[in-house]
């Protein structure tokens, strides 16, 4: 038998364990954030706060983008994102390949991220949730047009955070953080586009209007049901939508290609600087 020095046994069992240690998983694209193993998990999200994480979000010039919005009632009424339609010369609905209906009306508020878009009659409006009943740990399902074709994100909420703006507009807002846990399997990068979607629960119901994402933390934020409540009795706007239909973790994509065909969920376009 040939004789093997203590310190070669050493080096190797040492390099075993490095090397278990650093390898690398199959899922490389992954978020950082690991919701499963949310800290709370279950418990009532509780009110805003001035402890609560803060965002930063800075406006810039208005441009030329694309961005979704969703019905909410049989009058052709639409929520979004403020920062999807603000400054924009003309905004219009993608309602079928190639064809985009004039947003008639807009109605932004002044203390959200939010806007009231008026175009024609919705024949799938959401069923939209404004109360402030909120679990920790909770699933989203995060539809829309990111990158500026459909797709789709799932997350799961972890908290409440402090939204601050600046540049052309200043404010503060309190809104929904959530961990990202998957999306659409060719989905990569940034989710631009996908602001002023939809936020829908396990139920099948709204949460909440996606307005800002953290890709570096795996974050998305939406306003908050509250706001959004607030928003539309100020407006004088009653939702009434469709019966909802469970989601899960498994059916999302699906239950998201049918908000989209139903034009439930539909593309934004805004143009700045219309000819004369």
């Amino acid at each position: 038998m040939r004789f093997i020095p203590d310190w070669l046994v050493y080096t190797l069992a040492l390099l075993a364990i490095v090397g278990g240690v650093f390898v690398s998983t199959p899922d490389e694209d992954a978020p950082p954030a690991t919701p499963d193993s949310i800290e709370r998990e279950g418990a009532t999200l509780p009110p805003p706060s001035s402890f609560d994480e803060t965002v930063l979000v800075r406006v810039e010039s208005p441009k030329d983008g694309i961005g979704t919005a969703f019905s909410i009632n049989a009058d052709g009424q639409y929520l979004t994102a403020r920062h999807v339609v603000e400054g924009c010369d003309d905004v219009s609905l993608l309602v079928a390949p190639g064809q985009y209906l004039p947003v008639e009306d807009i109605d932004m508020s002044e203390t959200s991220d939010l806007a009231l878009l008026t175009a024609r009659p919705s024949l799938a409006p959401v069923a939209l949730d404004t109360s402030p009943d909120l679990r920790v740990g909770s699933y989203g399902f995060h539809v829309g047009y990111p990158q500026g074709r459909p797709g789709e994100a799932a997350s799961r909420l972890i908290s409440r955070s402090r939204l601050i703006t600046s540049g052309l507009r200043s404010g503060e807002e309190s809104v929904l953080a959530w961990a990202e846990t998957g999306r659409t399997s060719d989905l990569e990068g940034p989710l631009g586009g996908l602001s002023g979607g939809p936020v829908y629960d396990a139920n099948g119901k709204v949460r909440g209007v996606i307005i800002a994402e953290s890709p570096r933390r795996g974050r998305i934020y939406s306003a908050s049901p509250e706001a959004i409540g607030a928003f539309l009795e100020k407006m004088n706007v009653e939702p009434l939508g469709d019966r909802p239909l469970p989601i899960d973790a498994q059916s999302y994509g699906g239950a998201a290609d049918r908000a989209r065909q139903n034009l439930q969920v539909v593309k934004v376009a805004c143009h700045v600087g219309t000819s004369s």
